[in-house]
């Protein structure tokens, strides 16, 4: 890299890796893999600057390479454990954690989905893409992109709603 191409990229780094942070956060739920997986997507585009300068989006550019690699990294690794939710919640009018709490949750869950649905509900929400944003990144249709978020919808639903109906109660009956 010239002088220039490294300012340059400096300056995209400075500017845009935080965002690519809560992204691949939200993607894998877990830090030190969402620390790896924008380091990853950063050596890449460090290495291809030029081309990722002179796009269009540079922006849209990382962020696609980011959901790539987090897909990849899900396909080489097909199960994984997972941490049970569980109500223990307390009195939520006197919990200042419960929001925590809650986004914890929803974490959670949002990591029981499949990667596909979990990619498209991160990109409309969190990104705030439309669909036919998400569905260019991810190489599919924008239908194929809303059902995706509606199954997706669907699932983290129920999953509140078990949650909600096995919450512990103060004793046994």
């Amino acid at each position: 890299m010239r002088g220039s191409d490294v300012a340059d990229f400096t300056s995209f780094v400075q500017a845009r890796s935080a965002a690519l942070f809560r992204t691949a956060l939200l993607l894998t739920g877990d830090r030190h893999t969402a620390d790896d997986l924008v380091q990853s997507t950063l050596e890449q585009i460090c290495r291809h600057w030029r081309r990722v300068r002179s796009a269009d989006a540079p922006e849209a550019y990382a962020r696609r390479i980011l959901v790539n690699l987090a897909n990849d990294r899900w396909r080489r690794r097909r199960r994984h454990a997972q941490a049970p939710l569980h109500g223990d919640a307390g009195d939520e009018r006197t919990d200042p954690y419960q929001g925590v709490d809650t986004r914890d949750e929803l974490m959670r869950t949002l990591q029981t989905l499949p990667t596909s649905m979990r990619t498209v509900l991160v990109l409309r929400y969190f990104e705030e893409l439309g669909d036919a944003e998400i569905a260019a990144l991810m190489n599919t249709s924008a239908s194929t992109v809303r059902s995706q978020a509606s199954r997706a919808l669907a699932k983290l639903r129920s999953a509140v709603d078990r949650n909600t109906q096995h919450t512990p109660s103060g004793g046994a009956a």
